[in-house]
Parts: C-alpha cells; structure tokens; sequence
C-alpha cells in the first residue's frame, strides 16, 4: 500500500468515525461525563456497536485471508494503571482522545486545551517509556487471545463477541432508553432543567 493511499483511507475512515461520533452526540462533554458517572450509557452503546460491527469486519476480512492477525503482549500492569489515568482525565476534562478533535469541531474552545494536553502527555511518554517499561508496568504475561485459549478460529470467537455485545445492548435499551437519556439541548445531561439550566419553553395554547 502506497502512502497516498493509506493517508486518503486514513482521512475516508476519520470522515466517517467523526460522522458518527457527532450524530451518536457522543462527543458531547455532558454524554462523556454522564457515562463515567454512570448516568447515561450512550457512550457505552455507541463502543458496544463498534466492537460488535468490528469484530464482524475483522471476522469476514480474516476468514477470507485478507488479513491477517497480530496482537500485542498482555501488560496487565501497564492497562490497569493507564485505564485509570485515562478514565481519570477523560472524567475531569469531558473528552478523550477519540472525541476532542469532534469537539474542537464543533466549537468547543476549552477541547484545545484538552488536546494540548494529551500532545503533551504522549510526548512525555514516549520519553519516559524506556524507564517504565523496565519497572511493573513493562511486565507482560504474553498473547491473551480469545481464540488461541478455547482452540477456536477466530472468525467463531469474533462472531460469539459480536452476539454478546449485541445482548448486552439489548439489555441497556431496554432499561435505559436512549431517547431518555439525551437531555433537553441533546448534551446527556438529564439534570438540566431540573437545575433550571435550561427554561421550560411555553408551550402557546390554540
């Protein structure tokens, strides 16, 4: 594959992902909170349907030869304690790093501090990579694959991974309906008009 050709996929594939991250609002600094607080899970069915629509994908592409798999070693240590520093920074700012370039697009001016931030962060990683991968945090366990543990190929495990997250989003709509969880200016906070944040339109009598 040419440069050219995976920079113009790259740019095709960041179209469409933003597309959908603003139509799904999951951009929205209050949809973003609100699923770390545990208040709404729009984020949490919108990660959900890309898994299951992935695992799909990766499933036929793999079957049929056209790619092929390489997963990473398993760093417990190293995704524990980053997933808290990221959920952490993801609770405070009201973005991650998949969102903060739809939120700069859609005028959000405080998500360039946040991406200002997060250039940072990963500069100073790459710095401090070598010193940490030599404490707990480079410790790995090997390939955790689904697959490889049950014997299965993986186009049965990729499946068996999409249904279940199929189920539980049935479950999550079903006790916790989207089109209850959007509040009233389509930005997930549901306290909102209760607070008084945001006026009670009049509704004009004929």
């Amino acid at each position: 594959m040419s440069l050219v050709t995976a920079i113009s996929i790259g740019l095709l594939m960041g179209i469409v992902f933003g597309f959908a991250l603003e139509k799904s609002r999951v951009f929205e600094p209050g949809v973003i909170v609100g699923q770390m607080q545990l208040r709404n899970f729009i984020m949490l069915k919108v990660f959900l349907t890309a898994v299951a629509t992935g695992a799909v994908v990766l499933a036929v592409l793999n079957g049929f030869g056209f790619v092929k798999l390489a997963p990473k070693p398993t760093l417990y240590g190293a995704d524990i304690v980053g997933g808290l520093i990221l959920g952490m920074g993801i609770a405070l700012a009201g973005a991650c790093p998949g969102t903060v370039m739809a939120q700069i697009g859609a005028g959000y001016r405080d998500a360039v501090v946040t991406l200002i931030g997060a250039l940072s962060g990963a500069v100073a990683y790459s710095y401090a990579e070598p010193a940490l991968s030599k404490t707990f945090l480079g410790v790995s366990s090997g390939r955790l694959v689904l697959h490889t543990m049950f014997g299965i190929p993986y186009w049965v495990s990729a499946l068996v991974l999409a249904a279940l997250c199929v189920a539980i989003l049935i479950v999550l709509e079903r006790y916790f309906p989207s089109n209850r969880e959007l509040g009233p200016n389509l930005d997930g906070d549901l306290g909102a008009r209760e607070r008084g944040d945001v006026p009670v339109r009049a509704v004009p009598v004929r």
